[in-house]
């Protein structure tokens, strides 16, 4: 786990801003057909959950850089560098969800326009989700670079978006929208999880550079992977009984504690071919 650790900021930017775009496809849906005005201001009030986690994780991005200059620098090679896509994609995702929230929040907002902005968002949403995911397929790095990656990239964004969004829409008291599919969505996802993570534990055996195995690189990985599912078990658990809305957040902190095991492991595993292993 130790190695996982170092990458505390990208853990924690990855899987927030993750599971703030997954909420952000659910709003989206939701506000769709709701038609209640009463309903569509706490949904838009509701919303700012949403940036709050994305500004979050964006801070512990900045850190992961060092300082703010550096993420302002990194953007000097968008269209060459994947991280520069990734930053660029991210802040305009960031700044149409800001800019929509406040025209909504001060009632400005028309509401064919506001349909047509929402999709666009949420497209800029998942193009952020796809530059995250490109930049760590990286040739050297054989542990990274296969579709388990994306798999488990896109895995948090569906867990995350539908605990922390079905959170927030429940406590809705004038809604008319109905969640009834989110929970088995969830469970169908932790179900994809647990394949995802049984076939990686084999595959690991089978990767190796020059002087080390992948799978000594996390001896935890077994115990640590099989925290995570019950993790995520107890959270689907809580989103099919829980009537209460605090357990329903208890849903949404068990769903990132679970993912940010997840994502520790997945930067435990990195190691590059050759001689020299990263940590």
């Amino acid at each position: 786990m130790n190695a996982g650790l170092h990458e505390l900021p990208l853990v924690f930017f990855t899987v927030l801003a993750q599971s703030a775009i997954g909420a952000w496809l659910i709003f989206t849906f939701v506000l769709l057909g709701e038609k209640n005005e009463k309903s569509l201001t706490y949904i838009h009030k509701a919303m700012f959950v949403i940036l709050v986690i994305l500004g979050l994780g964006f801070i512990a991005s900045v850190m992961h850089l060092g300082t703010p200059m550096r993420a302002f620098n990194s953007l000097n090679r968008v269209g060459e560098s994947t991280m520069s896509n990734e930053i660029a994609a991210g802040a305009v995702f960031f700044g149409l969800a800001g800019l929509y929230w406040v025209i909504a929040i001060l009632g400005k907002m028309p509401a064919s326009l506001g349909h047509a902005w929402r999709i666009l968002t949420a497209l800029s949403g998942l193009c952020f989700m796809y530059m995250m995911n490109q930049v760590y397929h990286i040739v050297s790095v054989p542990t990274w670079n296969t579709v388990l990656t994306s798999w488990s990239f896109y895995l948090t964004v569906a867990l995350g978006g539908l605990a922390l969004a079905y959170a927030l829409l429940m406590s809705n008291k004038q809604r008319s929208y109905q969640l009834n599919f989110v929970p088995g969505l969830f469970a169908l996802a932790v179900l994809c999880v647990a394949i995802v993570c049984i076939y990686q534990g084999f595959n690991l055996q089978g990767i190796h550079s020059a002087i080390q195995n992948a799978a000594a690189l996390m001896p935890d990985y077994a115990s640590m992977t099989a925290v995570r599912l019950c993790l995520l078990a107890i959270a689907s658990f809580l989103l099919f009984r829980a009537k209460h809305v605090g357990l329903l957040w208890g849903s949404v902190i068990l769903t990132f504690v679970a993912e940010g095991i997840g994502r520790v492991l997945f930067y435990g595993l990195h190691m590059t071919y050759g001689m020299a292993i990263g940590s």
